[in-house]
């Protein structure tokens, strides 16, 4: 990744940790799906934890490495610490790691993300633009891609001038001033609604849910209503239990009788991509994804709570 200034970072730019081409679970048709850094929610199961943080970070690529230990030469006072035949960096420090970065020769030094302008972030999604077709599109996700809300909508306005269908992955956790000013813009939006009980919600997110279900609300009964596909991430001991999704069932067809939900599998591979990071995924890692014979009865849970137009990958 090219090297960058924090502080120099312009409000035009943007952080991206990841840009996936060719997906295929991110909406309809073949998509690219732009993964935007920073999120409000600390959820302890987070797919993508080297989003959460809104500014880059630096990361050690073990792999990568060949001992050389240029980066312990080249550190500058209480920049990094080298033991256990490793770097290992402070976050704490204010004036970045470009030095780091630049000076390692095996890329096992590199920034979890980079930053794009409007002009550089079309370009990448238009050379895709070939594989879209008729339902593909790009996907906007996270992190939480409303947390760069202003740029974002700058994205989304592109995207429809240049007639690609646009869709966001996203967790509601903002202002609804923020959601409506974008609404013209999106053609589908995945909407996660995660734990129905407040208490439980912050517990395992770190927020209240009352600002995610007020923007719930209003959007399954605004004009966009169609547009909308409410997710529950099912995680043992958290969300996946029939409390949970009875009262979250219940609390959408409440909006919209019509609503369209969908229950996405466990998955414990993101576990891996914790050693990259600070945080710690807090799911046992004894549990599986779910069978096919235990997601089917999540899908009659949902069925049974009164669900008409549940989708099933």
């Amino acid at each position: 990744m090219r090297l960058l200034n924090v502080r120099a970072m312009k409000t035009s730019s943007a952080y991206v940790f990841d840009i996936k081409r060719f997906a295929v679970h991110d909406g309809t048709g073949i998509r690219t799906t732009v993964f935007f850094k920073g999120c409000p929610l600390r959820c302890v199961w987070c797919q993508n934890p080297e989003g959460l943080l809104k500014d880059p970070r630096p990361i050690y690529l073990a792999s990568n490495c060949i001992h050389c230990r240029l980066c312990e030469r080249n550190s500058y006072e209480g920049q990094m610490v080298y033991k256990d035949d490793r770097p290992y960096f402070n976050y704490d420090y204010q004036k970045g790691f470009d030095n780091l970065v630049e000076i390692c020769p095996s890329t096992a030094i590199q920034y979890d993300a980079k930053a794009y302008t409007v002009d550089e972030l079309m370009e990448k999604i238009e050379d895709d633009k070939i594989f879209f077709r008729e339902s593909g599109g790009v996907t906007f996700s996270g992190g939480e891609p409303l947390l760069q809300g202003a740029f974002l909508l700058e994205m989304l306005k592109r995207c429809k001038e240049k007639d690609i269908h646009t869709a966001i992955e996203t967790s509601f956790f903002c202002s609804w001033e923020l959601i409506e000013s974008l609404l013209p813009y999106l053609d589908l939006i995945y909407v996660d609604l995660k734990i129905f009980d407040e208490s439980s919600h912050i517990e395992a997110t770190g927020v209240s849910n009352q600002r995610i279900l007020d923007n719930i609300r209003r959007l399954l009964t605004s004009e966009h209503k169609d547009k909308v596909i409410i997710r529950t991430p099912l995680i043992p001991g958290f969300t996946a239990n029939q409390d949970n999704i009875q009262a979250i069932c219940q609390f959408i067809l409440n909006c919209n009788q019509d609503v369209h939900y969908e229950l996405l599998n466990y998955n414990p591979l993101a576990s891996a991509k914790y050693d990259l990071t600070e945080f710690t995924y807090g799911i046992d890692d004894h549990y599986k994804m779910y069978t096919q014979s235990q997601m089917q009865s999540f899908y009659d849970l949902a069925i049974q709570s009164g669900i008409k137009n549940l989708i099933i990958e």
